[in-house]
C-alpha cells in the first residue's frame, strides 16, 4: 500500500500525517509549502502552490511509500492544450491528435501522450542520419586524426585514430525520444497498459544510446527530413525539462514529475501573442534583456517585448498566472510594469493574468501619464475563445501609441 496525499493547486492548506523524513524533504524542497502542524505531533501542514503533478517518496525503514499528488485547477485537456501550443503553435493537440481527457491525473495523461506521439514518430521506422564519430580502429575509415595518432601512439602504425561520419539510427532525435521513454518508465503512477506500450517503444529504440542523467540534451534541428518527429520531440523536451524530480537525499528516494503552472502560463501567453502579432507584421522577443538605469547596471528581462516593422519598441507584456490577493491584482506587478515602461519609453504597459478575482483594469500613473493595463484570460473557456481573447490583447499591443 502507498499513502497518497491529494492536494489541489492553490487550495487551502491540509494537515496530514507524514514520516519525519518526508516532511523535512517537502519543507526543504520546492514542491509544496510544508511546515510542521503546531497542534499535532507527526502531522504536517501542506499547501500546493503552482506546481502540479505527482512526487513519490521511498523512506528507508518505512514499508509504506508516500505519494504527494497535486491536481491542477484547469482540466487536464486544457493544461495539455496550453503546453502543446507553447511548445509548437503550429498544431500539437490543436486537432485532437492525442486524447488525454480520459485521464484524470496529470502523469497518466502525460505518459499516454508521449507514448502515442513516439508511436506516430516511429511508425515509418527509426529515423537515420549521419553522426560524427571519433574512435580507435584497426582499419582506416574516414580520415586519420594525425595529431591524436602521434600523441597517443608515438608513431605506431596500428591501431589508428580515425574520424568519420556514420549513417546510423543512433542520432540525437532517437536519443531524446528514448530518454523521455526511460524517464517515464521510472516514474510512479504510470498505468499498466501505458507502461507496457512504453516498454514496446523502448525496445524499438534499443539500438540508441542511453543519455547520461544530468548531461545536456543533444542538439537537434527541425528539418523536412525529421518532420514526423517534431511533435514527439517537443513533448519529450517537456518530459526531460527541469520540472522532473529525481534524486536521493540521505537515503530518501524522491521521484516524480511536476509542471510549474506559472511557467506554463507565461510560455503560452508569450508564444500566442508572438504568433498573433507576427500576423500583423510585428516581431516579438521573449525574455528580452534591457537595463533600467543609464549606467546599465540594473538588468531587467520583460516576458514579452514587441517591435514595429521599423525596429522600434512598441509594447511590453508580463504574464502572471495567479493573483495572490483575494481582492484582485497584486500592486507589486504594477510597480514592476511601471519600471519597464519608464526604461523602454512606452506610454502603456500590459499585464496578462489567468482569470481569477478581477477583470480587465487600466491605471493611469500620476505625474507620468503611463497607462498600465491588466488583462484576464479565462482558461476554462473553449480553445477558440481563449485564442480570440489573445487576439484582442495583441490588437491593443499593436495599436499602442508612440511616445
Amino acid at each position: 500500500m502507498t499513502q497518497v496525499v491529494e492536494l489541489v493547486e492553490h487550495a487551502p492548506a491540509r494537515s496530514v500525517p507524514l514520516p519525519e523524513a518526508v516532511g523535512r524533504a517537502l519543507a526543504a524542497g520546492d514542491i509544496v509549502d510544508a511546515s510542521r502542524d503546531p497542534y499535532t505531533p507527526g502531522r504536517w501542514s501542506l499547501r500546493a502552490g503552482s506546481k502540479v503533478g505527482a512526487v513519490a517518496f521511498a523512506v528507508p525503514g518505512v514499508d509504506t511509500p508516500v505519494t504527494v499528488r497535486v491536481t491542477p485547477k484547469v482540466s487536464i485537456n486544457r493544461l495539455f492544450f496550453l503546453l502543446g501550443y507553447a511548445l509548437n503553435p503550429n498544431g500539437i493537440w490543436r486537432d485532437g491528435e492525442v486524447e488525454v481527457a480520459g485521464h484524470r491525473d496529470l502523469l497518466p495523461a502525460l505518459a499516454h501522450a508521449v507514448e502515442r506521439q513516439v508511436d506516430r514518430a516511429l511508425r515509418q521506422g527509426l529515423l537515420q542520419g549521419y553522426r560524427a564519430t571519433e574512435e580507435t580502429s584497426l582499419v582506416v575509415r574516414g580520415r586519420i586524426r594525425e595529431s591524436e595518432q602521434i600523441r597517443r601512439r608515438f608513431g605506431a602504425t596500428l591501431p589508428v585514430e580515425v574520424a568519420y561520419d556514420e549513417f546510423t539510427t543512433d542520432i540525437a532525435e532517437n536519443r531524446i525520444l528514448r530518454a523521455a521513454v526511460e524517464r517515464l518508465l521510472r516514474l510512479p503512477g504510470v498505468p499498466g497498459d501505458v507502461r507496457r506500450r512504453l516498454l514496446h517503444q523502448r525496445a524499438r529504440l534499443a539500438d540508441t544510446a542511453v543519455l547520461v542523467r544530468g548531461q545536456p540534451l543533444p542538439k537537434w534541428r527541425p528539418t523536412r527530413l525529421n518532420a514526423r518527429y517534431h511533435q514527439a520531440l517537443h513533448l519529450a523536451r517537456a518530459v526531460l525539462a527541469d520540472t522532473s524530480v529525481e534524486h536521493a537525499v540521505g537515503g530518501l528516494r524522491v521521484d516524480g514529475f511536476l509542471f510549474d503552472m506559472n511557467r506554463l502560463f507565461e510560455d503560452f501567453v508569450t508564444v500566442a501573442l508572438r504568433e498573433a502579432c507576427r500576423a500583423r507584421g510585428h516581431s516579438a522577443r521573449l525574455q528580452d534583456p534591457h537595463h533600467l538605469d543609464v549606467a546599465a547596471a540594473i538588468r531587467m528581462k520583460p516576458d514579452f517585448v514587441l517591435y514595429r516593422p521599423d525596429g522600434a519598441v512598441c509594447a511590453v507584456v508580463d504574464a502572471k498566472y495567479k493573483a495572490e490577493k483575494r481582492e484582485g491584482f497584486p500592486d507589486a506587478d504594477l510597480y514592476q510594469m511601471l519600471a519597464y515602461c519608464t526604461a523602454l519609453g512606452l506610454p502603456e504597459g500590459h499585464l496578462v493574468y489567468a482569470k481569477g478575482n478581477a477583470s480587465h483594469a487600466a491605471h493611469t500613473v500620476r505625474h507620468a501619464g503611463i497607462v498600465i493595463h491588466q488583462h484576464a484570460l479565462d482558461l476554462d473557456q473553449d480553445r477558440s475563445g481563449l485564442l480570440a481573447d489573445v487576439e484582442e490583447v495583441a490588437a491593443r499591443l499593436v495599436s499602442t501609441p508612440r511616445v
